[in-house]
């Protein structure tokens, strides 16, 4: 039985168009033979498949939405369904492509000037130059407004000083989209600063540890009296605007992407059910299995549906309204956690080594229900459309 006759009960395809199909379909080749081989060893062994990169460059993932410079200019709707296919691996091979495309190339694209385009866009269309997006930092996380970094007017340059934390790519970038406090203000001084690799001062230092996101780098940058050229100042943007609006970028393609883990996680804990027997018949003719693979299946149609909407309004409007993002993000997250989980219970004990998807992807979902705006900011967010009184900080 083919995927779409299980996974797409509501043929969500056929509301896509050929090339739509087309730019899926071809991902979904390169996950299935290049990636799924390799991505136990690289979760196990805490590294990334840099091999990987120059394949993910050719499918014109990397900064697909955009125009020009050497992007393939896809509609977002084809960038999400190529996402939920890299997710469908591993969140560590979407992540990378995510920061990549739609934290990094995307403020240099918006808020960039014509010279800083030119020179960093068409390098990481092509994988490569590689990108990082220095927000988070050890204090603030979910508060961006509090954050410490600092920088200041030295004639030609700004001088940063501060650190970021949990940064993906950031020991393999080549440029990071740092967001400092400019010359003593506050938040509505924030900047981006193109912080360049080897710069003297900066320092990217990998974060060891992790039982998520294995198969990913994960970074702590440090700036002590960098030096940055004005030059390497995103003029477009100024204060939390900034960074707020890349994060809502990013989530429009994280919210379709998690339905990749939950078909991953649906698609082998029925086929484990099918071929595994117990008391003469296979578990997948119980009852209580039955049910766990209704409920998962029920959500998977239900996020998709989301997901394929929220694309379809970003396309046609250009933009997204943030609780739009937020209903989908907070949804397609919790339930792809939740059926990683259940898909788990279906393995038995084997569904707790890393011979079997759903252990790992519950892993990295663990971090993706955190970052790019906690469950619990999203809740927020909602509350405020809702009734139009702000609930944060109190």
């Amino acid at each position: 039985m083919s995927r779409a006759a299980i996974t797409d009960l509501y043929r969500i395809d056929d509301l896509l168009s050929a090339e739509e199909r087309a730019a899926r379909d071809a991902v979904a080749a390169f996950v299935d033979k290049e990636y799924i081989p390799i991505v136990g060893k690289h979760f196990r062994n805490g590294t990334f498949p840099m091999e990987s990169v120059p394949r993910i460059a050719e499918l014109g993932i990397f900064g697909a939405p955009l125009k020009g410079y050497g992007c393939a200019g896809m509609s977002n709707m084809m960038y999400g369904l190529a996402l939920q296919e890299l997710e469908r691996g591993d969140s560590g091979l979407r992540s990378f492509a995510s920061v990549q495309s739609s934290l990094c190339m995307w403020p240099i694209w918006s808020y960039g000037s014509e010279e800083q385009k030119e020179r960093w866009l068409p390098g990481m269309a092509k994988g490569k130059l590689i990108g990082c997006f220095g927000l988070t930092e050890p204090d603030y996380g979910s508060d961006p407004g509090g954050m410490l970094t600092r920088a200041k007017r030295d004639g030609d340059s700004y001088v940063l000083n501060g650190s970021k934390m949990w940064i993906t790519n950031g020991s393999i970038a080549d440029v990071a989209v740092v967001w400092a406090k400019t010359d003593g203000g506050g938040p509505e001084s924030i900047r981006g600063y193109l912080v360049e690799k080897g710069m003297p001062g900066f320092v990217a230092k990998e974060i060891h540890g992790k039982f998520s996101l294995r198969a990913s780098y994960t970074s702590e940058l440090s700036f002590d009296e960098v030096r940055v050229p004005a030059k390497n100042v995103l003029p477009g943007v100024q204060g939390l605007r900034g960074p707020l609006s890349c994060l809502n970028n990013a989530r429009t393609g994280i919210s379709f992407a998690v339905m990749g883990a939950a078909i991953a996680c649906f698609e082998g804990a029925r086929e484990y059910a099918l071929e595994r027997k117990a008391f003469g018949k296979p578990i997948a003719g119980f009852q209580l299995t039955q049910e766990k693979l209704a409920d998962m299946l029920q959500e998977i149609v239900k996020g998709q549906l989301l997901a394929y909407r929220l694309m379809r309004l970003k396309d046609e409007h250009g933009k997204v309204d943030p609780a739009q993002v937020s209903l989908c993000k907070r949804n397609n997250v919790k339930v792809a956690l939740e059926m990683a989980r259940v898909a788990r219970t279906i393995y038995g004990a084997n569904g707790v080594t890393d011979e079997y998807p759903p252990i790992r992807h519950a892993l990295n979902l663990e971090s993706v229900y955190t970052y790019e705006g906690t469950h619990e900011v999203h809740t927020l967010i909602l509350g405020k459309a809702i009734t139009g009184l702000d609930a944060f900080g109190g």
